[in-house]
């Protein structure tokens, strides 16, 4: 679950992305997992749903790394965080996402995949078609 404000927007990354509506200072906790919000459920379950049910669950949900064999499905914003090689948040614990330098309002939140990821990482096509609204001047 999202600790801070943020929204939804295009990300140059890819598709959508977090953004944070404030500034965030380094060492803040940003991200916190909540058993209210965030839905745990066994891996098994993917072989039991709907193809389309399944392709979902399997692009915005992530394994537990306190559970092996259940994985975990934000309820919020989070579950649009984009992967970076620098990420601005730390989730190596799995139970907090710790901004590793001060964040400056509007930027997109990232995190490194590989800290609740093991293996290599798969990136899937994007989901969402999003373009930033045209505008023009007079």
């Amino acid at each position: 679950m999202m600790m801070v404000r943020c929204y939804l927007a295009p990300s140059e990354i890819e598709g959508l992305g977090v953004f944070c509506h404030d500034d965030i200072a380094r060492g803040d906790k940003v991200w916190r997992h909540d058993k209210m919000l965030d839905i745990t459920f066994p891996e098994s379950k993917l072989d039991s749903v709907e193809p389309h049910v399944k392709e979902f669950l399997e692009r915005y949900s992530y394994p537990d790394i306190n559970r092996p064999g259940y994985l975990i499905l934000e309820s919020d914003e989070g579950r649009f965080m984009n992967h970076s090689m620098y990420p601005n948040l730390d989730f190596a614990d799995g139970i907090w996402g710790v901004a590793l330098t001060d964040i400056p309002a509007g930027t997109e939140l990232t995190c490194d995949y590989a800290d609740f990821l093991t293996g290599v990482i798969h990136m899937q096509p994007p989901r969402h078609k999003v373009t930033a609204p045209s505008v023009t001047f007079s």
